[in-house]
């Protein structure tokens, strides 16, 4: 299941501090628990990343707001009544692939987002258990997943959700030289799910598989006289602060931008299944009451067009500053959808 460049690496594979030390967040249930009474005003914040057909993402609770503007109150929406989170309306997820790995579980879905209260055409964000105060985005959020066989709160995660793409990982495992945080990384807002989280995107299909590991986000091997080094790159912004009344300007980064990560991994023994259905008719898409104005013909229109570099012409490109950063910035090496500003990144040798 592993990838072979990282043979070398599992015999030191060590469970170490993956588990969440904290607790649940004030909004949240105890623990994980499946079969909660459906509230779809909940404020819960509990995630749970099970199975193709058992899992949950972070959306806004209520419609209108982009997620930059939302990204530290969003709330729980799951396949299932579990949680005692928002339920899933059956019809919004048209394809769904999970993966289980030795280093983390993933979920790569198409839909229309809208249906969970994402506004038409925004081009989403990137949420994770840090935010910019450390309380996490949402705040009070919390992820667990039972592919070890219990329920596990685990301490590092990632996920980006646009109009009509959704992606998440749990980081489950790590060694020392990869760890949770590094397979989890959380600073890459701009590059997207197909970037970030590379693995099967495609339209259309639901279905369970083992994957090989991809190496972290952002980071790109480098054999020289038969070691291994790595480089990784830091995300281009520029940005401005007071000091001593004097506001200074700052940036992170060039304009050297990678077009795609190092490797799509490779999956095997993967379980087909038809769909995934909650069976809750009255939150069918179609038959739930309306929860504000959307345009679900550009989602299904745009939900299957990605390219390699993970900032896609679907509009997922999974970023936060994108949505607060919304300028006449030029597009610097990403094929992204027409005024949607991607900031560029520097490769930085370690």
């Amino acid at each position: 299941m592993y990838s072979l460049a990282l043979v070398p690496l599992l015999a030191a594979a060590v469970r170490g501090q993956v588990t969440a030390t904290g607790t649940q967040g004030v909004t949240n249930p105890p623990a994980a628990t499946m079969g909660t009474p459906v509230n779809q005003t909940s404020m819960a914040r509990l995630l749970s990343v099970n199975s193709v057909d058992d899992w949950c993402l972070f959306a806004p609770p209520s419609t209108g707001d982009t997620i930059g503007d939302t990204e530290a109150i969003e709330v729980a929406w799951c396949t299932k009544p579990r949680n005692n989170a928002r339920v899933i309306p059956d019809g919004t997820i048209y394809a769904a692939h999970f993966v289980t790995t030795d280093f983390y579980v993933q979920v790569s879905a198409i839909g229309d987002f809208t249906n969970v209260n994402l506004k038409a055409g925004d081009y989403g964000g990137e949420l994770d258990p840090h935010g910019a105060t450390g309380a996490g985005n949402p705040v009070g959020g919390n992820v667990t997943s039972n592919v070890t066989g219990e329920d596990v709160s685990y301490q590092e995660w990632m996920s980006y959700i646009s109009d009509t793409m959704f992606c998440i990982r749990v980081c489950t495992n790590e060694n020392s030289t990869y760890s949770a945080a590094a397979m989890c990384e959380h600073k890459l807002d701009e590059m997207g799910c197909t970037f970030v989280m590379p693995g099967d995107y495609s339209n259309g299909t639901f279905d369970s598989c083992e994957a090989d590991v991809a190496y972290p986000p952002g980071w790109y091997p480098i054999v020289e006289g038969g070691s291994t080094s790595y480089s990784v790159f830091a995300q281009y912004f520029t940005g401005a602060y007071t000091q001593d009344g004097t506001l200074v300007g700052y940036t992170v980064g060039t304009t050297a931008t990678p077009t795609a990560p190092f490797t799509v991994p490779s999956s095997s023994s993967c379980t087909p299944v038809s769909t995934i259905s909650n069976g809750i008719a009255s939150l069918a898409v179609g038959n739930a009451p309306s929860s504000g104005s959307k345009s679900s013909s550009n989602s299904k229109a745009t939900a299957g067009s990605q390219n390699a570099s993970g900032s896609n012409t679907d509009g997922a490109s999974g970023a936060r500053r994108v949505a607060l950063f919304h300028s006449d910035a030029p597009i610097v090496g990403l094929g992204v959808a027409a005024g949607v500003v991607i900031m560029s990144a520097a490769v930085i040798f370690l």
